[in-house]
């Protein structure tokens, strides 16, 4: 158990367990020191005291001043992702880490890697995960171990291919390691754990063995997954396709997580089930069941969604695609900006006006052909406008969009309630930019399944000529209303 003014070390803080653990422990109130090599990727998360150090595990001179103090260090630090040897690479992290740790006296570390039977012929996946623990060990700290299957969250790498793969494939050709059992648990139970081990009292090294109560397929995680999105997907089994075999054809239909997934699929041979319950002795935490979690992880990517700020996630990105859209989860994102020399409240002005007889700033023909096809297949139609021509509040309808949030001169968020193979939202926001004023427009859609897609990617061309020309009116709008402004001002004062 530490202390209440004990300084805490995160490794991993960028990464997707580090990530939603470091705002967990800044509510408890513990005293925080991350390591990242890009120190303003975490800045914007970081609150008082928080700090956050330069370090690199790949640099073993870089680690002895940043643990300097440091009482527990979480280790959540994995280079699967990496390209070249990941094995190599963890070993030398692991290594670099274990050693300033023993220079500097941190008395705990904390570590997530991976269930599987030691005593059996594991993949080089699950073997690496093992080998960091036993190498973390050597520090000399107290080391407490967890070992999970696969976890089931919005973002996590297992279940983005479950999903891609479910998603995607309406005919599923399922090799053998399909049937392979694991026992998948919730992310929110893997962060209670790790928060947890905050308040273990342990003076020996432990390994606790964590998952859900379900002991379950591969298959049987993908028809779940299909069953909370509403999907129909025949599995039909075959005992020739190979895991190689599968990690290749697995690049062809999931190719933004191919060069990953190909190597954490050639270990799905491997059962992943908990052998020892000393986790449920040891704390009193009792994880979620399957379906609960893969509802919780639908729920939650939609929270995470709507309090997404676009200006900062996906200019953090890099430039995004030239075609299709980005990716956040399982949505497609198209997202655009433009500057305008206007105040805030003027740049908004038009998008408060959107709809109704304000019209979409263009093409409101297509808006319109778009309202009579579904009028014709039971939709609502654009036949009910808007409440007030000027004035908007959450809960309003605009044609056939629903105002899901509004901030005055910041936001508008509308939830699209036209007939959809999916989901679809549309987002303004307007940000003081430079003495001018940045209004990003961001279409966001949530395809369901094969029709989704098809939907999304047979009519992006058409989209990409309406929302471009959309943000363009807008722009042009909001400076027509400044030049009217300043006019009017202008008369006023001869």
């Amino acid at each position: 158990m530490i202390s209440a003014d004990s300084l805490v070390c995160l490794t991993g803080g960028t990464g997707y367990i580090g990530g939603r653990l470091l705002p967990l422990l800044q509510s408890r109130g513990v005293h925080v020191r991350c390591l990242t090599r890009r120190p303003e990727s975490l800045q914007s998360q970081a609150s008082d005291p928080t700090q956050v150090v330069q370090a690199d595990v790949l640099d073993r001179g870089s680690l002895t001043g940043a643990l300097q103090g440091i009482e527990l260090a979480y280790y959540l630090v994995h280079s699967m992702g990496a390209r070249g040897d990941f094995e190599e690479n963890d070993r030398e992290a692991a290594g670099n880490f274990a050693a300033a740790a023993r220079e500097t006296g941190v008395r705990r570390i904390v570590y997530l890697g991976g269930l599987g039977d030691p005593s059996g012929e594991l993949s080089p996946h699950l073997r690496s995960r093992h080998e960091v623990g036993e190498i973390l060990q050597s520090s000399g700290a107290q080391v407490t171990e967890f070992r999970a299957s696969i976890i089931i969250g919005s973002g996590s790498l297992s279940f983005e291919l479950i999903r891609s793969l479910v998603e995607r494939l309406p005919v599923m050709i399922c090799p053998r390691w399909v049937s392979t059992r694991a026992q998948p648990i919730a992310v929110e139970d893997v962060l209670q754990y790790l928060l947890a081990a905050l308040d273990l009292d342990e003076s020996q090294n432990r390994v606790f063995e964590i998952g859900g109560p379900d002991q379950v397929s591969y298959g049987d995680i993908m028809r779940e997954y299909a069953r909370e999105r509403g999907l129909r997907r025949l599995m039909i089994s075959v005992p020739v396709l190979t895991p190689r075999l599968s990690s290749l054809w697995l690049g062809l239909v999931t190719p933004v997580y191919a060069r990953v997934g190909r190597k954490l699929i050639e270990g799905v041979r491997n059962p992943t089930l908990v052998r020892d319950s000393a986790a449920l002795d040891a704390f009193d935490i009792r994880p979620r069941g399957l379906r609960d979690a893969i509802r919780r992880a639908l729920v939650n990517e939609d929270r995470e969604l709507a309090e997404t700020r676009w200006s900062d996630a996906l200019s953090s990105g890099g430039n995004p695609p030239k075609w299709g859209g980005r990716r956040f989860g399982g949505r497609i994102v198209d997202s655009r900006v433009v500057d305008v020399d206007t105040p805030l409240g003027v740049a908004f002005a038009p998008i408060q006006r959107i709809g109704g007889q304000t019209g979409w700033y263009y093409g409101n023909w297509l808006w319109r052909i778009r309202g009579v096809f579904d009028l014709l297949v039971g939709g609502v139609g654009m036949r009910r406008g808007r409440r007030d021509p000027v004035n908007l509040r959450v809960g309003d309808a605009i044609d056939f969009w629903r105002v899901e949030a509004f901030e005055p001169e910041r936001r508008l968020r509308l939830a699209a309630e036209m007939r959809l193979p999916g989901r679809a939202w549309l987002e303004f926001e307007v940000l003081a930019s430079k003495g001018k004023s940045t209004i990003r427009q961001t279409a966001i859609f949530d395809p369901v399944g094969l029709r989704g897609l098809a939907y999304w990617y047979g009519l992006f061309p058409l989209h990409q000529l309406v929302f471009a020309g959309m943000l363009k009116g807008i722009a042009q709008a909001a400076e027509r209303l400044h030049q009217e402004g300043n006019k009017d001002r202008h008369g006023g004062t001869r």
